[in-house]
């Protein structure tokens, strides 16, 4: 398979879509083949060799066949054998008891002499089973004797034969002219099982099937399995054939136990090979031409091996006593609609298979694995009592892949068509262009691009980006690649790649999915040189930094300068400056709200004699600590501002009553007086504290302090650390 193969594009949901079309088509043509039954005669050679290649069972040793050969013909010297033969032949059989007796002989007429001994030994074996052969009108009939009927001890020994000419169905009953029938198989196992306790009854699940001991008898119907319009009149099985162990005989002789009818009339057959057993009478003469081809008759080499008349009975027999005994799987068919998925999945298995497998070697070797994966699991299923769609299988899987193959040789083509045509615009065109397939390779590149990249086009084609960038830069690209492929969608990116030669760049790629006719998808991507761009970009960009870093500090020394424009730079609380701004701001906000406002002006009592005996510092340290305690005693609403020495002010917004008022003031002379300790020297203040209220002293802000003042100077006059309302 050359390199071609390999180039096809094709998104994975696409890629399913034309696998389940295709196996869907081959599907339906090989289920319309099978429905008129051109695959019958296969699928029923499937199931020979299935038979063939079983493994052995364990000998049968509950029928042994009496077997009427040539040199026995040659001995009697006439066809059919006279009566008194078979007479001694019956009571040789029945000294040995034996637990039924099946004659696989037409006796519906006197033969030679001794009829009155036959006659005598069908009325005193109850064990003996006699056989007739149905027919519509009376030249088809061959009638039983005459005292079996009258006992209903007669079976009939009709076969059923497929198109090909074998047998592998057994009926059961049979219904003609209103009466039904049982077969000759059939009453010689019920027979038998009768000893163990065991009588046909209607099954459980289903009151119109056979149950028989361990087994339900499911009855055929005329489209089970490979069967395609087969006559289903009756009771009907798919035979599961036994294949017994050959112990010391020949291949072609040793399904059953057979003796010779002259060493029975000899008496040189031990009583162990027929006691207890059911013992089977019949030709195996070839001049009597009573043989049929079943499973076990075919061969892949040499001649057809057919089975006398007598041993098919003895099959049939075997396989209903080993079923109601032992519970030995009959053979079973799927349902339609399982059938029909089982068919399409290996369809689908070989389309899927066959387009992801692209070598030629992988896709036989794959092939042949999948032959035997499908043979053996149809073979394995079988020994389970299963008989499934092989053909068809088989079939719908080489069907999907041929197909496959077909469009793999189309898309290839066009692809190739595509490719030159491409090659062909792109070179055109001045920017660099490059085409990739779904591996993510360069399958088509102009000749800007291999400028860029730094390599020439023969080294670069079938080639990935982590062939010639460094890795991170191809994880870059292969992640855009694959979004593209995913999504279908077009994808614009800037990304920095290096050249060959060790060159930067910055590049602007436009990444987009094209199909062409075929159904072939390329990822083509088309690139922009945009180096000079990013450079002018980056430097704007630190110019603009650099304006940003210019306005934070600007921006800092403002709001350094508002701050001690508005605070006091020893204790950190608000000035004056401040203070007047935020007294005319509360006074309208009251107004507006219909509230109090109260005004403390706080002079500390005996600051100047600790200024004066301690200094400036501890002075200076006292009313910072004061501020402090001030700041600690307000609500975060309220408003403390030092106006300069030892005075201060406390606004206090939005109060209820005047007892707010008063119990902030005393609140604020108690923590003033509180001791303070400076540089191991213990000192102590007080306050005065004045008190204006809003609206009730004045709606003036500079009223409302001068009144605040007075009460504070009042205070004072009053003895100090109190309170005192204007």
């Amino acid at each position: 398979m050359s390199k071609l193969s390999l180039l096809t594009l094709k998104r994975p949901f696409g890629q399913v879509n034309r696998e389940l079309i295709t196996a869907f088509s081959v599907a339906v043509c090989v289920l319309l083949l099978r429905s008129i039954g051109l695959l019958q005669s296969l699928e029923w050679a499937a199931l020979d060799q299935f038979f063939q290649l079983r493994p052995f069972e364990s000998q049968e040793e509950r029928i042994t066949i009496v077997a009427i050969d040539e040199v026995l013909l040659r001995q009697v010297g006439s066809w059919p054998i006279p009566d008194e033969e078979i007479a001694k032949l019956l009571q040789k059989i029945q000294a040995q008891k034996p637990r039924a007796i099946g004659l696989d002989i037409y006796r519906d007429l006197p033969v030679g002499s001794g009829n009155e001994e036959l006659v005598y030994a069908y009325k005193s074996m109850p064990n003996l089973i006699g056989i007739e052969l149905l027919g519509q009108s009376p030249e088809t009939h061959v009638l039983p004797p005459p005292q079996l009927s009258a006992d209903n001890r007669v079976g009939f020994n009709n076969v059923l034969f497929d198109a090909d000419g074998k047998v592998r169905r057994s009926l059961l009953y049979s219904q003609v002219n209103g009466k039904q029938h049982e077969s000759f198989a059939l009453k010689l196992a019920k027979l038998y099982l009768k000893a163990n306790g065991i009588v046909p009854k209607p099954a459980a699940s289903n009151r119109d099937s056979l149950q028989l001991g361990k087994t339900v008898f499911r009855r055929f119907q005329s489209n089970h399995g490979a069967y395609v319009g087969a006559d289903a009149k009756g009771y009907q099985i798919i035979s599961n054939f036994p294949k017994p162990t050959c112990k010391g005989y020949s291949v072609d002789s040793c399904h059953f136990l057979k003796v010779s009818m002259r060493d029975v009339l000899s008496g040189k057959v031990k009583e162990n090979l027929i006691r207890d057993r059911i013992v089977l009478v019949g030709s195996t003469a070839p001049s009597l031409q009573d043989f049929f081809l079943m499973p076990y008759s075919s061969r892949l080499v040499g001649t057809v091996k057919p089975v006398a008349g007598i041993e098919l009975q003895a099959y049939f027999i075997s396989e209903l006593i080993s079923a109601a005994l032992e519970g030995r799987p009959l053979i079973k068919v799927w349902s339609d609609p399982v059938e029909w998925v089982w068919i399409f999945a290996w369809a689908y298995l070989g389309s899927a298979m066959r387009w992801r497998t692209r070598n030629f070697w992988g896709c036989i070797f794959s092939v042949l694995l999948s032959y035997f994966l499908l043979a053996g699991s149809a073979y394995f299923i079988f020994l389970y009592g299963w008989w499934i769609p092989l053909m068809p299988a088989l079939l719908t899987f080489t069907g999907s892949a041929v197909v496959i193959t077909f469009e793999i040789a189309h898309m290839q083509e066009e692809l190739k068509r595509s490719k030159d045509f491409l090659h062909q615009v792109i070179n055109t065109i001045p920017d660099p262009i490059f085409v990739k397939n779904e591996k993510l390779q360069w399958i088509v590149l102009n000749q800007a691009y291999c400028q860029l990249i730094g390599y020439s086009k023969d080294v670069l084609l079938d080639k990935s980006d982590y062939n010639f960038f460094p890795k991170h830069e191809a994880d870059v690209f292969r992640t855009l690649d694959k979004l593209v492929l995913r999504t279908q969608e077009a994808l614009e990116h800037e990304k920095e790649f290096t050249s060959a030669n060790g060159k930067t760049y910055f590049i602007a790629t436009k990444r987009s999915l094209h199909k062409d006719a075929a159904g072939n998808f390329f990822l083509v991507g088309v690139i922009r040189d945009i180096t000079e761009r990013k450079l002018m970009e980056l430097k704007l960009k630190r110019i603009a930094a650099e304006l940003f870093h210019s306005n934070n500090e600007l921006k800092l020394k403002e709001d350094h300068f508002r701050y001690l424009a508005y605070h006091d730079p020893l204790t950190g609380l608000t000035n004056r400056k401040y203070f007047i701004e935020q007294l005319s701001e509360s006074i309208a906000w009251a107004q507006s709200n219909n509230l109090l406002l109260a005004l403390l002006f706080i002079d500390l009592d005996g600051f100047k004699q600790v200024n004066d005996t301690l200094g400036h510092e501890i002075g200076d340290r006292l009313l910072v600590t004061i501020a402090q305690r001030l700041s600690n005693c307000l609500r975060g609403s309220d408003t403390v501002s030092r106006l300069g020495g030892d005075e201060f002010t406390v606004i206090l917004r939005a109060i209820p009553k005047l007892d707010v008022a008063v119990r902030v003031a005393e609140k604020i002379l108690t923590t003033i007086a509180e001791p303070i300790v400076l540089d191991e020297h213990t000192t102590k203040v007080s306050a005065s504290i004045g008190i204006s209220i809003y609206p009730l002293n004045s709606q003036d802000c500079e009223t409302l302090i001068r009144q605040a003042d007075a009460a504070m100077y009042r205070a004072k006059h009053l003895g100090k650390n109190r309170t005192y309302f204007a």
